[in-house]
């Protein structure tokens, strides 16, 4: 059941990198190997860390109203 949740097939980046932290304004990831990188930069160092990484948004479903859920 881990590896259902943390591949190895995630594409290197150092926004979820081991060493990589973002800076204040959240545009920019300071690296402890490189300074400060883009948040999509990779370099051979990367480490993968899934605590850092941000599941995306699923959109709002439509559609539906209350009728559809009432018995």
């Amino acid at each position: 059941m881990f590896e259902k949740f943390f591949r190895g097939n995630i594409p290197p980046a150092c926004e979820y990198c081991e060493y990589g932290k973002p800076t204040a304004d959240h545009q920019m990831i300071l690296c402890g190997r490189n300074g400060v990188v883009s948040p999509f930069f990779k370099c051979r160092k990367f480490k993968y860390d899934p605590l850092k990484r941000v599941p995306k948004v699923l959109p709002p479903l439509d559609g539906y109203s209350e009728k559809d859920f009432s018995l």
